[in-house]
């Protein structure tokens, strides 16, 4: 061998190693992001949480894939079962989430700086319903059974006054919030449950009109809905520490990306699995959770 060649053969194994190393970054798999159906249909979800997907993606300089996931039901099971990595869901998802499969909540979103908002019950402002009482043999209207607010926590409510839903009124149905607040409006259902920051965005999108829509009951204050990761991730602190890095500058980064979030969405603050804690209380009261 001569002299070149003693000479390209270190540099030409550095080389080689060097695309080695390249090529098993490059092959590092895409997170999977799920969110939940906070928009009116698939598409417009999509549209919303790309540019926190692709914020993502940057810095954790990783591939991100966004999917929505049509229930809150159906979001918690693909965080169970390894379809998605994280997401972004409501708390009662969330909290079946953790007490399937360990899903751990690391943040949680900020609505006008606040981590907390309320579930309401709403009625047409001429139905005649002023409460719970008022609602006997009339058409009520659930959302779906992974959604907090829709579902779980006016639920609890009604079973502390006495009130078995399938009994008490007459016909029971699950849809989607945004569905609910239009069909009250239309007068097409008698009442239904849903959540304040819903209602707001849907009037101020021009979606319903608030003469058309009356609150009747207010939940105490609920904790905002989580980023989690799945158990996988969770044992990944490197890259958990990386996540709450990255949503905690959200609020910094949406003065140059006002895109980042819908509007009124303000950031991320770190939140652990014991800020839920009110909601597996009432998950464990309503017998929808079962203490382990």
């Amino acid at each position: 061998m001569n002299t070149l060649h003693r000479l390209l053969s270190p540099l030409a194994a550095l080389l080689l190693l060097a695309a080695g190393l390249n090529s098993v970054f490059a092959a590092e798999p895409a997170l999977k992001f799920g969110v939940g159906l906070f928009q009116p249909d698939r598409d417009k979800n999509d549209a919303t949480y790309h540019p926190l997907a692709d914020y993502l993606a940057a810095r954790l300089d990783r591939p991100v894939q966004l999917r929505t996931v049509d229930s809150w039901e159906g979001l918690a099971k693909s965080l169970a079962n390894g379809e998605t990595d994280m997401a972004l869901m409501g708390p009662w998802g969330y909290v079946l989430a953790n007490h399937e499969a360990g899903a751990q909540a690391i943040s949680t979103i900020l609505y006008d700086g606040k981590p907390e908002y309320f579930a309401i019950t709403v009625t047409h402002p001429d139905s005649g319903i002023n409460s719970l009482a008022d609602l006997k043999g009339k058409t009520f209207a659930f959302g779906d059974k992974g959604s907090t607010s829709g579902y779980l926590i006016p639920l609890h409510h009604m079973m502390m006054q006495g009130i078995t839903p399938e009994n008490y009124f007459g016909r029971v149905i699950h849809t989607s919030h945004q569905a609910i607040e239009t069909q009250v409006t239309q007068r097409q259902l008698d009442a239904g449950a849903d959540y304040n920051r819903n209602r707001n965005a849907m009037i101020e999108q021009g979606l319903i009109k608030a003469e058309d829509s009356k609150i009747i009951w207010t939940s105490a204050p609920l904790p905002n809905d989580a980023f989690a990761v799945s158990t996988a991730l969770a044992n990944d602190e490197s890259l958990v520490h990386a996540l709450q890095a990255a949503l905690n500058d959200v609020g910094e980064a949406l003065k140059s990306n006002p895109k980042l979030l819908p509007p009124h969405y303000t950031g991320f603050v770190r939140r652990d699995n014991s800020f839920y804690k009110p909601i597996r209380d009432a998950g464990l009261a309503t017998g929808k959770l079962q203490a382990k």
